[in-house]
């Protein structure tokens, strides 16, 4: 999927990913797309927790070789 900015956050640990995540999201328009790419577990639930909180919509969440990927899409 095609998205507007990419934000590699890896080897970060909680707060610091949604952290990172709310300032760029705060840069970007409303509808564009953020790639995030992750190496923190707990990210998984912060990031679920963080789109149900702000209303940024979480589209996808993957994970390949304990690397997390989460598309948000700005409200």
């Amino acid at each position: 999927m095609d998205f507007d900015k990419e934000l590699n956050v890896s080897g970060l640990l909680c707060p610091l990913p949604i952290l990172r995540t709310k300032q760029s999201l705060s840069a970007m328009s409303s509808g564009q797309l953020l790639k995030v790419i992750t190496t923190d577990p707990a990210s998984i639930i912060d990031f679920q927790v963080f789109s149900d909180n702000t209303g940024n919509e979480l589209l996808s969440i993957s994970e390949t070789d304990s690397t997390f990927t989460f598309l948000l899409k700005k409200k």
